[in-house]
């Protein structure tokens, strides 16, 4: 059986620390794709699962990320 990092019932939390973050999902499957889309704006939060068809999820701009594995800040590019 194959161990995943993140399980299909798994969540994360995603709170906007500046306007305009972005939030994308990614696909399942031999070719990954991009499947969904959220902007953000300062102070929103995002509540994200983990689905048989959302293997990733990529962050774009300031942000804090909550997992069951602790929290990280994304930062904003310059």
């Amino acid at each position: 059986m194959e161990k995943r990092l993140f399980s299909t019932n798994d969540y994360i939390v995603i709170k906007a620390n500046e306007d305009g973050v972005n939030v994308i999902g990614l696909t399942r499957g031999s070719d990954t794709r991009f499947h969904h889309s959220e902007k953000l704006d300062n102070g929103e939060v995002l509540i994200a699962q983990f689905t048989e068809h959302t293997s990733a999820i990529k962050i774009r701009g300031n942000a804090k990320i909550l997992t069951q594995f602790g929290e990280i800040d994304s930062e904003h590019k310059k």
